[in-house]
């Protein structure tokens, strides 16, 4: 809105200092002190209103140290990462630019996802809150909607080679002959992505499976089961992360920064050239987006770092995971998911590691056994007895240095 309002009196009247709206380092840096004003003024005042209507953690024994001390905290906290998070993207962000309204999208109806789970555990009473078919459907919508709109969107484009652009490509230019002629590289709608680690890092998705004459046909049996996959995987092991005071948002504020540096570089013609990467077009104005998004992660730190005050429950884990995923395929980054995504990769394994263990082992043996001696991850090495607040320090740590990896996979090939 602010954009939108200072780029009109920029035009209109050419009011000394309008200009910096158009920076997108300036907005970013804005919508950082924004994010972190909202989580701090509203947060305290949320806090308080879900205390007294006694929207508090239900806790199960599981016999970890400090465990009963959360008894009772409130939950729902993802309403002010949300709130963190859209208020400054609505205020400073090109609402006209289809990359912020799919990340508009993806906050709105994954925070409705978690927020209904939220609101059946707590007012319903029943712990097993939505029914897991139910998120998962949601999830899939959500899949569905950032592939589709993907492949079909022409203003979501790759800037290539105009000697590497195929005719029925070219056709699609609305430039002038003149203009087209002059111009070395050509924005075009295609389903390119980027590889890590390989010298030509590009990936069609259209030549995987070439069982059509049609390439948007060819790229969907492919792009479109990835997208909602990578979305359902992402999403659930943000929630599954979410089991220690800071441990999931911390850990969410650092990928979320990274993703910021791929959206400034993918976004900025110099840096993709030298780095080699996909320049793709007004995907700049998601370094705002990511900006939004680390302020409201770092402003919650300061009611759910240990000991928390505040959980934020599903409304804010599903929808913290869904936002990295969705970015991610935006930016086509998705295939170094793993590696910037790590931790949340680790927890999920070690669920899956353990169930599936300990069903075989019973099947076979008559008892299950286990590989960890709790799972998620983070549940075990309290059981080994590290505190918790060390745990999360550490995870931290690793999840920083995943970062710093993932950054330079983008000159390392």
């Amino acid at each position: 809105m602010l954009y939108a309002l200072f780029e009109y009196i920029e035009t209109q009247f050419d009011l000394p200092g309008a200009r910096l709206f158009q920076y997108i380092s300036f907005r970013s840096a804005l919508a950082v002190i924004i994010s972190l004003i909202v989580t701090l003024f509203f947060g305290k005042k949320i806090i308080r209103f879900l205390a007294r209507q006694q929207i508090g953690e239900s806790v199960r024994d599981l016999g970890l140290s400090g465990q009963k001390s959360k008894e009772g905290t409130p939950t729902m906290g993802g309403v002010i990462i949300i709130l963190a998070i859209l208020v400054p993207t609505l205020l400073l962000a090109d609402l006209s630019n289809i990359y912020i309204q799919l990340m508009i999208f993806t906050v709105v109806w994954m925070g409705l996802i978690g927020f209904i789970d939220d609101y059946i555990k707590v007012f319903r009473k029943n712990k097993t809150g939505l029914k897991g078919k139910f998120k998962v459907m949601g999830q899939i919508i959500l899949g569905l909607v950032v592939s589709i709109t993907m492949m079909t969107q022409q203003d979501i484009t790759v800037r290539i080679d105009k000697k590497l652009a195929k005719p029925s490509q070219l056709e699609q230019q609305n430039t002038t002959s003149a203009e087209f002629q002059d111009n070395a590289y050509v924005d075009v709608h295609n389903y390119l992505t980027n590889v890590p680690f390989l010298k030509e890092n590009q990936l069609d998705y259209s030549q995987i499976i070439p069982v059509s004459s049609h390439s948007r046909t060819n790229a969907a049996l492919i792009f479109i089961p990835l997208v909602v996959f990578i979305i359902i995987a992402v999403s659930n092991a943000s929630n599954l992360t979410d089991g220690l005071d800071g441990l999931a948002t911390g850990v969410s504020a650092i990928i979320g920064a990274t993703l910021g540096i791929f959206s400034y570089v993918s976004g900025n013609t110099i840096f993709a050239e030298y780095l080699n990467i996909f320049y793709l077009p007004a995907t700049g104005e998601l370094v705002v987006f990511t900006a939004c998004f680390v302020g409201a992660c770092v402003g919650f730190l300061w009611y759910n770092a240990y000991p928390a005050t505040i959980f934020m429950g599903d409304t804010g884990s599903l929808t913290l995971g869904a936002i990295i995923a969705s970015m991610s395929i935006l930016l086509r980054k998705e295939l170094l998911i793993p590696i910037f995504c790590g931790i949340f990769l680790v927890e999920a394994l070690s669920v899956v590691l353990q169930v599936s263990y300990f069903k075989y082992t019973k099947k076979k043996y008559g008892e299950g056994r286990r590989i960890f001696q709790m799972s998620p991850l983070h549940h075990h090495y309290q059981k080994l007895g590290y505190h918790e607040s060390k745990i999360v320090s550490r995870f931290w740590i690793v999840g920083v240095m995943l970062a710093v990896i993932a950054v330079i996979t983008l000159k390392i090939r």
